[in-house]
């Protein structure tokens, strides 16, 4: 039912009453008559999505050490990897070969990296690295609702979600469940196509009645070792501009680093692998220092 523009009321009720799907159909615009599905029951005060318009932009990178940043401060974090097709938290974190218990028949245990921080990753229950999933939507509804409710959280202060590229089922499905949804980060990169994408990211949010807390532009700029000469390499400047154009908070940018892809790979969070005097660090903290002041204003 996905319409180029949005339809008056009169004729959106109209082609919903004439469709044979009309009592099946998940369409936001049929929300009010149906009514939305009730919220999961989790005890967190703050969730988080992170989210960008198209993919290798670094989201999942974002999350990680956000989450993980989040939980060093003291933080009862929770992380939520809501990228089914390709779950990569796992392995940014050093826990890929972890597999989520269950007791009870139902409570899942989440993998503990540290005594704060627990995630859970559609990657613990594949039998092997490369097995793919190969799921319609309703599939991933069903363990999007698992992974907030059937698992033992606790009480958690932060739950950082890493959605998918994109805005299709995984973040409708996560915005309608989740409950005390502070708001959305998007990362880019500074590229115009990056950015293009980006603000669709973000109208969506805002479609969703969601704060958009912030833009996160990352790989921007690029700092040689050798001559300390700075090489523009994606551009810069373009995620903060288009926080200007969209009105909405622009939290920071983060230096294109060798040390961040070392960091992945390796399974070490960057936020703890470098050295505070790192500009990649101390670009990242004061991110995540603008985002939580963007939660409690």
């Amino acid at each position: 039912m996905a319409q180029t523009n949005e339809p008056d009321k009169e004729t959106c009720a109209g082609n919903c009453a004439g469709c044979p799907s009309a009592t099946k159909c998940d369409d936001s615009r049929n929300a009010g008559e149906k009514g939305l599905p009730p919220k999961a029951k989790i005890s967190v005060k703050h969730v988080v999505l992170v989210l960008s318009g198209k993919g290798g932009v670094g989201k999942s990178t974002v999350a990680a050490n956000l989450a993980y940043a989040l939980a060093n401060r003291g933080y009862a974090t929770g992380l939520v990897d809501l990228d089914i097709h390709g779950p990569d938290i796992p392995k940014m974190l050093g826990v890929e070969d972890a597999r989520l218990q269950s007791y009870d028949g139902k409570i899942i245990e989440p993998v503990r990296v540290t005594g704060s921080l627990a995630i859970v990753s559609m990657a613990f229950l594949l039998p092997e690295r490369n097995t793919p999933v190969i799921w319609r939507g309703p599939m991933k509804m069903t363990v999007i609702k698992q992974f907030l409710e059937d698992v033992n959280w606790g009480d958690l202060d932060y739950l950082v979600v890493d959605l998918p590229p994109g805005t299709g089922d995984e973040a409708l499905t996560i915005a309608q469940l989740a409950p005390n949804i502070a708001g959305a980060v998007i990362v880019t990169t500074p590229q115009d196509v990056a950015v293009l994408d980006s603000s669709k990211a973000a109208e969506f949010i805002k479609k969703l009645e969601l704060r958009v807390l912030g833009i996160v532009e990352n790989m921007s700029g690029f700092v040689c070792p050798h001559c300390n000469e700075e090489i523009e390499i994606f551009g810069k400047g373009g995620g903060e501009r288009e926080a200007k154009q969209l009105g909405v908070p622009f939290l920071g940018a983060i230096p294109l680093d060798p040390e961040m892809r070392k960091a992945a790979d390796e399974g070490r969070p960057f936020i703890i692998r470098q050295s505070k005097e790192s500009p990649t660090w101390k670009s990242f903290d004061a991110i995540m220092q603008a985002l939580v002041e963007q939660i409690e204003e």
